[in-house]
């Protein structure tokens, strides 16, 4: 993907973005990743594919991934979290509680930040613990 995504902003921009920024884009990442893993490794036909990744990408189940890695990650990827967590959203989750959403915000802001900052190998390492199997 790097052929066509060029990545212009250095890592100082990024940090200074909002915390929610980074979420809009980790969302968009985990999904590509969730939905090419997915076309990798079943034979499932465009309807269940969609079934199988919402079942990975919902707010509840990026909460828990995030619980399951939590320990595992650096300060400064708790610090990423913990912004995300609290950025002020003035979205109401439809299919999840806030807690749940909340949380899941702050798992697609560090999945955000980590490809902004184009650290790609630790991405894959967070990306390879998440709740897909």
């Amino acid at each position: 993907m790097e052929e066509f995504i060029e990545l212009k902003k250095d890592e100082q921009e990024v940090k200074l973005m909002a915390p929610l920024t980074w979420a809009y884009i980790g969302d968009c990442v985990y999904e590509l990743y969730v939905r090419t893993k997915l076309v990798n490794e079943t034979k499932l036909k465009p309807h269940a594919l969609h079934i199988e990744a919402i079942k990975h990408v919902k707010a509840k189940a990026q909460a828990e991934t995030l619980q399951k890695i939590y320990e595992d990650l650096t300060e400064e990827e708790k610090d990423i979290v913990r912004r995300g967590r609290n950025a002020e959203n003035h979205h109401l989750p439809k299919n999840a509680n806030v807690h749940e959403y909340m949380y899941s915000t702050a798992f697609e802001a560090l999945i955000g930040y980590l490809y902004l900052t184009k650290q790609k190998t630790r991405l894959k390492e967070i990306l390879e613990k998440s709740s897909l199997k």
